[in-house]
């Protein structure tokens, strides 16, 4: 490795930079960062003289911005060092007790006290806190830290605890869903990728292994397997790779697992078996049988997007087992009620079909998670505290105790039923749903546009920029749908693929049929004179969009980057207010593209403080034909949507979300505006914010 004292600061440069598909603007990276243009501009030296070593080179160019350029080779080696050149913020308590863990689940070995103050940079009073506040962790999944004076530490455990902790601070770390979509997709997002690849996930996971893991399953086609819900299939994948690594590392895995004897050889298990054949063929490796048993387990207590119950093929023995249990837990939830509950075969079914991984996972003390046990506790209060006495007839079964979120499940399954019991009609609402992406107007408004069509009435739907997330809007909102990781989320918020795929529809439809049945989150007040002023404000912001709409051609041959330097010279006299717009709309174009060859056109647009007004512009190449230019894909119009930063960003984002759905829903104005006629693109711009203003004024009403 030829990297020596690098700082992490600039570590974390060269991470950035290797991700990026284009020219990154200093201010662009100093903020990505949280520093100043200066600090950053006074790392480049360091920078020159550690990429020499590499053969790579740190360009710049003004206007334009920075890059590395060099052969692919020479960056993953690159790449590979900085992964290997682990360093973290030791004064970080909580980032530094979180990498304590990870190292002791890696290793598991024997390590003095000294080594870890020596690795962390901390003293080893310091160290031994540290081992006291995570040790209450460890021992919540069956391990425990182990001191031995003189010698050192070492954590002591089952094999099942050990990889049940690993799973647990995998799933505590990392979005299951951005792990899943960056090995499975061929083109990932560089961002999401790269945190995978370099940050505590690719520590603990070898990523080859995960991808080659991926691949096996994929390569399956099996319907059982393809239908687990994300969290599952991830902890599936999970299960494997760490398996896999410790066997290819020759580290002995125990054998004594006597719980594996009460496993009988059935579907579940011979699927376990076909899966550990496809491994043992791709890594060339012979893989212990009891893995296969470890295997089986999971697929047990996995839960499915599709239920897949077919009474005629479950063995008669193990469903009247079943159901005697069921008719205890329909006893214990309600005396009075229970004879007509057992009558219902649609709760019975939909029961029976829960309850089997149900048992699977409470024997072996595996995780799920329920996103709306709050709502569902606070909202159904009274079904709850019945459930509770159901899950004490899973206790007394199983000997273990049931977490909340089982009994949360158990409720939705007691309440549905007791609905159709008592015959009353389900109050079904309007669900509010928050559609994220980075600026709110343009990926957002195609997901909305999407979900509009295939839920209507049943959703209101509201589009938000990333940093557009207050409380405020979390309080009025149900969930939230979202193409990027949202930090800090006071609601469920459903990570979707932003072409939204069948799975990330089937979980939103899911989400949606729960929240209908709950009663609205807020009261809608009488707040007739703020509404005045919205509509007062909405109106001068699209007069505004409308009276300046701006139209010009560029050279055919034009780059994107000199495209966005003339979109800032025409859309601002100010040359310190052009410089931010090109910044922020090739900051904003690093984030994904922005160029969407399948309707022909460029939708660039971003917030930013080099306007303090709605901007929409038509721009076309000369002789209204392709741009020439290979990354502009023979796309003909570039659309230009600017929004400045201030406090009417909501109108304004409302407005152009507007303008984007309608680039896409209404081909009349893609022909209009190839047609390169500014009145007549204008006379169409003002017809449609026309209706979109009387939809809003009646949306108040």
């Amino acid at each position: 490795m030829k990297l020596s004292n690098i700082s992490p600061r600039v570590s974390q440069i060269l991470q950035i930079l290797l991700e990026q598909n284009a020219p990154i603007s200093v201010k662009a990276l100093a903020e990505q960062m949280n520093l100043s243009k200066r600090t950053i501009q006074r790392e480049m030296d360091s920078i020159n003289t550690i990429l020499k070593g590499y053969e790579i080179t740190l360009n710049s160019k003004t206007g334009i911005g920075i890059w590395l350029e060099g052969s692919e080779d020479k960056k993953q080696e690159l790449r590979h060092d900085l992964s290997m050149d682990d360093r973290l913020d030791v004064s970080n308590r909580e980032e530094r007790r979180k990498r304590l863990t990870l190292e002791i689940l890696k290793e598991k070995e024997l390590r003095k006290l000294f080594y870890y103050s020596s690795r962390f940079q901390v003293s080893e009073a310091t160290i031994s806190a540290d081992l006291e506040a995570i040790e209450g962790w460890l021992t919540r999944y069956g391990l425990r830290i182990t001191r031995k004076p003189g010698s050192g530490i070492s954590i002591s455990g089952s094999e099942e605890a050990y990889r049940r902790a690993i799973r647990a601070f995998i799933n505590e770390n990392i979005d299951t869903h951005m792990l899943r979509e960056a090995y499975e997709s061929t083109e990932s997002d560089a961002e999401g990728y790269a945190s995978l690849q370099y940050g505590d996930i690719g520590k603990i996971l070898n990523d080859d292994i995960v991808k080659r893991v991926i691949a096996c399953l994929s390569g399956m086609d099996n319907t059982r397997v393809m239908t687990l819900t994300e969290s599952s299939y991830v902890g599936l994948v999970i299960h494997i790779a760490i398996a896999i690594n410790r066997i290819l590392k020759d580290e002995v895995i125990d054998t004594d697992a006597s719980w594996q004897q009460g496993l009988v050889e059935d579907a579940d298990y011979h699927l376990a078996e076909q899966i550990v054949e496809e491994l043992e063929e791709e890594f060339e490796i012979e893989i212990p049988a009891v893995e296969v048993s470890y295997i089986c387990l999971h697929i047990k207590g996995a839960k499915h997007e599709k239920i897949q119950w077919d009474g005629q093929k479950i063995n008669a023995i193990e469903n009247r087992e079943l159901r005697g249990i069921l008719n205890e837990m329909v006893d214990a939830f309600d005396p009075e009620s229970a004879y007509l509950l057992k009558q219902d075969e649609e709760f019975i079914q939909g029961l029976l079909a829960h309850l089997r991984p149900t048992l699977i996972r409470l024997d072996h003390g595996m995780q799920i998670q329920n996103p709306v046990l709050d709502d569902i506790k606070q909202n159904y209060m009274d079904i709850y505290q019945k459930c509770l006495n159901v899950s004490k007839v899973l206790e007394r079964f199983t000997g273990k105790p049931v977490p909340e979120e089982e009994t949360g499940f158990l409720t939705v399954h007691f309440g549905a039923a007791m609905v159709r019991q008592e015959g009353r009609k389900e109050e079904i609402r309007q669900v509010d749903v928050g559609i994220v992406c980075s600026s709110g107007i343009g990926i957002s408004r195609l997901m909305l546009s999407k979900l509009n069509k295939l839920f209507g009435d049943r959703v209101n739907l509201t589009a938000y920029g990333k940093n557009d997330i207050t409380s405020y809007v979390q309080g009025k909102t149900d969930f939230f749908v979202s193409s990027l990781p949202i930090e800090k989320a006071e609601i469920p918020v459903i990570h979707v693929n932003p072409l939204l795929n069948e799975e990330d529809i089937d979980q939103i439809r899911k989400m949606i049929y729960q929240y209908q049945r709950m009663p609205t989150k807020h009261k809608q007040e009488d707040l007739f004179s703020v509404q005045l002023d919205q509509i007062n404000q909405m109106a001068a912001q699209i007069n505004i969009v409308i009276k300046d709409m701006e139209f010009f051609y560029v050279d055919v041959d034009i780059t994107f980057e000199e495209l966005l330097h003339q979109i800032g010279e025409r859309l601002s006299p100010y040359s310190d207010q052009s410089q931010i717009i090109q910044e922020d709309l090739m900051r904003r174009e690093q984030v994904s593209s922005q160029i969407f060859a399948e309707f022909g056109f460029a939708l660039l647009h971003t917030r930013t403080k080099g306007v303090t007004r709605p901007v929409f512009a038509v721009c076309m190449p000369e002789e209204n034909v392709a741009f020439k230019d290979p990354y502009f894909k023979q796309i003909t119009v570039a659309f230009v949507m600017l929004v400045p930063d201030d406090e009417l960003v909501k109108i304004n984002n409302d407005i152009m979300g507007h303008i984007s759905g309608m680039l896409i829903e209404e081909p009349e104005f893609m022909e209009v505006a190839e047609q390169g006629d500014k009145e007549q693109i204008r006379t169409l711009l003002s017809r449609h914010l026309k209706q979109y203003f009387r939809k809003y004024i009646s949306g108040l009403s």
